[in-house]
C-alpha cells in the first residue's frame, strides 16, 4: 500500500513538472515565410503599444519558403502585432493582433501588387 502512495505521489509530482515546463514556452512560435520575398527585419509589439521592440531577426535573413523558431518570453502581453521588413526593397507589411499563447506556427503571406497581408495559425 506504501509503495502505490509513494508512486502515486512521484506520478504527481512528474505532471506537475511537465506542466510547468510545457507553460514555460507557450508563447514561443515558428515563423514561416510564405511572402514570396526574403525578409530582414521582424518586429513584435504588444497590441496595446504604438512602439515596436528591437528587430528579432539580428543579423540574419528568413528566405521565402523557409521557418525559424522565435522565442517570446513575455506571456502577460500574448497578443502582439508582428512586422516584417522585405530585403529587396524596405518594403514593410503587418499583421494585427495575434495571441501568441495560442499559436505554434504562423505562416505569413503577402500579395505586393495589392498590398494584401494573410496569415494562417496553427
Amino acid at each position: 500500500m506504501k509503495f502505490i502512495k509513494i508512486a502515486r505521489l512521484i506520478t504527481a509530482l512528474t505532471a506537475a513538472f511537465l506542466s510547468m515546463h510545457a507553460q514555460a514556452g507557450d508563447a514561443d512560435f515558428t515563423l514561416v515565410n510564405s511572402t514570396g520575398f526574403t525578409l530582414r527585419e521582424i518586429y513584435l509589439s504588444p497590441t496595446s503599444k504604438e512602439t515596436w521592440g528591437n528587430d528579432r531577426m539580428g543579423n540574419g535573413f528568413l528566405d521565402n519558403g523557409k521557418s525559424r523558431l522565435f522565442k517570446f518570453a513575455d506571456k502577460s502581453s500574448c497578443n502582439q502585432d508582428l512586422k516584417i521588413v522585405f530585403d529587396d526593397d524596405d518594403s514593410k507589411a503587418v499583421w494585427s493582433n495575434i495571441d501568441l499563447c495560442s499559436v505554434d506556427k504562423i505562416t505569413i503571406k503577402y500579395n505586393r501588387s495589392t498590398g494584401v497581408t494573410s496569415a494562417v495559425f496553427d
